[in-house]
């Protein structure tokens, strides 16, 4: 299951009104007019909290409320309307609305959501319709009410305008007012534990403002891209901006939701202020410089050997790890298959062999990576072993359209890290390729198809990535194969993805620890010729489907996830990629002039949501230029 906001950085805060608790589902009855109001939901178990929580654990209840924090984001932005898949959305556009639920940050039960702008939510034991009510008290910016139509026209427009939440959409069949501020959206299926689930992660926009004119009279048109700051229901709202240079956000005094238990301590500074840049290497020499304020370091070599400037020996910039336990991780070489060079399985496995990691790791990111062997990397639902018990069984159904070995070896990565390792891998690699037709002659690996020496572009947009990139294309230069290291900027990199025009590319998906109908999206057939799913590698496997339905309609969490291993094993034993590393830690630096609760939300930073300017601390450090 994708988590509220999934592809941003959400707030995962929640509202509550009284509702009463949540029991078990089994005891639900079907009829609408017999299934009772919960003020939250969850897959597996009770949410965590109640209807009488004052506040969240992991909050500050007296933060104080003022001050600016000043973010960095990497690229241009131009265009506000974030429904749409052309254009580059303003970072932190999100800030300004609100979604029907969001999620907790301190729950092993990640899929538990509690209501924003629903107050309530209800559906019957066989999950065919989800209602949800609409909070009373909710309010846009301009102090309308958010009503059921606009529910109902936030819905239509998302899967008009945006193929990607038109097929997370799929199974709905109707959606309908049916009562005073209570939206129904029916379903095609039964069964489907989480369908009522992601309905309460949809946004909500404004109908009557996107339907309305602008200051210049101009009818407004959610279909374009528009950079009129546009009205939203949450805690901030646009206050300034400059395209593609910056955008700032200012906290509404009057939001209607202040006073919610739910969003007691969250939202505590006046401004966030969003900078952009364009390279990596400017963006960190414009951290060390008191730029902005916050960073997340994804550079394992950067972490390791550049941060010995004279703020961090000062204190002035302090660093902070916090354990990452909230999702699992694939990175990757995405191969494209799609193309023919891609389609053979033993010319995918045989680039995997061409990969040493351990040599990249030790001299490049000081060993401070793991490797990657599963596609839920870092979660208990990383498949290992051989298969068994549940997990066995479900594998069954699928034995004659999986490879063999998902049955009798355990996956591991080729092990390089030494030249002996390394020449064993490569010789590895050359028998696989000879095994697909390919010929090794006079130092070339040649293509049977066109006769041509096999080349193989890898496109990317960060010249940091070719501190990997170079180790492993001159091994693969090494067996005769053409490496084309192709450096492009965001959007066109974004556009050649976009339309699949790419051999292979770093590319990453991340994994919740409830995962369920986003799996079609990133490995379904139906989503191989999507341009807008994330289906980037283009696999069409009846198995993968088969076993896809079954992380989808699992019972209860054992067979979730037996099911999720048994996908990621049949994933892993078709070597659809090249498995590069993840970290399994957050790593953050900032410069000290904030605070943060002492009880930290298990599976998040939590940064900005829950943290808050520090006076004291800003007075020693300075203020900000």
């Amino acid at each position: 299951m994708l988590g509220s906001r999934a592809w941003n950085a959400a707030t995962a805060i929640a509202a509550f009104a009284g509702f009463i608790s949540f029991t078990s589902l089994a005891a639900m009855p079907v009829n609408a007019e017999e299934a009772e109001w919960h003020h939250a939901s969850a897959l597996n178990g009770t949410p965590k909290y109640g209807p009488d929580a004052s506040h969240f654990d992991y909050v500050n209840p007296d933060a104080p409320k003022e001050g600016t924090v000043r973010l960095a984001s990497r690229g241009g932005f131009d265009t506000f309307n974030f429904i749409l898949t052309k254009g580059n959305p303003a970072p932190g556009i999100q800030n300004i609305y609100e979604s029907l639920m969001e999620p907790s940050l301190d729950e092993e039960d990640i899929s538990a959501a509690y209501g924003v702008l629903a107050e309530a939510v209800r559906f019957p034991d066989d999950y065919s319709w989800v209602e949800y009510r609409l909070n009373p008290k909710a309010k846009w910016h301009d102090g309308e009410p958010v009503t059921a139509e606009d529910v109902i026209w936030s819905f239509e427009k998302a899967i008009e305008l945006n193929p990607q939440r038109k097929f997370y959409f799929q199974n709905v069949v109707e959606k309908e007012i049916v009562g005073d501020g209570v939206v129904r959206f029916t379903f095609d299926t039964v069964g489907n534990r989480e369908l009522p689930k992601i309905m309460g992660q949809l946004d909500i926009l404004p109908k009557h403002w996107w339907e309305g004119t602008n200051d210049k009279g101009e009818k407004r048109d959610i279909s374009k891209g528009t950079l009129e700051p546009p009205l939203g229901s949450g805690q901030y709202r646009i206050k300034d901006f400059s395209p593609n240079r910056n955008v700032i956000y200012e906290r509404v005094d009057d939001y209607w939701g202040k006073d919610l238990p739910i969003r007691v301590g969250t939202g505590n500074f006046d401004e966030l202020r969003y900078v952009l840049f364009l390279d990596d290497a400017v963006q960190f020499e414009a951290f060390k410089g008191d730029q902005y304020d916050y960073h997340l370091e994804r550079s394992s070599s950067q972490w390791a050997k550049r941060y010995d400037f004279p703020a961090i020996e000062d204190g002035r910039v302090v660093k902070e790890i916090f354990l990452d336990k909230s999702s699992g991780v694939m990175q990757g070489f995405f191969l494209n298959l799609r193309r023919d060079k891609f389609k053979n399985p033993d010319v995918r496995r045989a680039l995997n062999y061409a990969y040493d990691f351990e040599t990249t790791n030790e001299i490049v990111s000081a060993n401070l990576l793991k490797r990657i062997n599963s596609y839920f990397a870092g979660t208990d639902l990383a498949s290992s072993g051989l298969p068994e018990g549940k997990e066995l069984e479900i594998l069954e159904e699928v034995r004659d359209q999986v490879p063999p070995e998902v049955f009798t070896e355990e996956f591991k990565n080729p092990v390089g890290g030494n030249p002996r390792n390394v020449r064993a891998n490569l010789r590895e690699a050359v028998k696989l390729f000879n095994k697909a037709g390919f010929e090794f002659k006079d130092r070339k690996m040649i293509d049977p198809a066109t006769g041509e020496q096999l080349s193989i572009e890898f496109l990317y947009r960060d010249k940091a990535s070719e501190r990997t990139l170079l180790p492993y294309a001159k091994n693969l230069e090494s067996i005769g194969i053409k490496p084309v290291l192709r450096l492009v900027d965001t959007s066109q990199f974004i556009n050649r993805i976009r339309s699949r025009d790419f051999d292979a590319t770093t590319l990453a998906i991340g994994q919740s620890l409830s995962p369920g109908n986003e799996q079609r999206e990133y490995w379904g057939t139906e989503a191989a010729d999507n341009p807008s799913s994330a289906n980037y590698m283009g696999i069409k496997n009846p198995a993968i489907d088969h076993l896809i339905d079954k992380v989808i309609f699992a019972e209860d969490r054992d067979t979730l996830v037996a099911a999720t291993r048994a996908l990621d094993r049949v994933l892993l034993w078709n070597h659809y990629l090249v498995p590069q590393f993840y970290t399994g830690e957050t790593r953050t630096a900032r410069w000290n002039r904030f605070a943060h609760p002492e009880n930290m939300p298990e599976f998040s930073t939590g940064f900005p949501s829950i943290w808050w300017y520090d006076q004291d601390l800003a007075e020693k450090t300075g203020a900000a230029r």
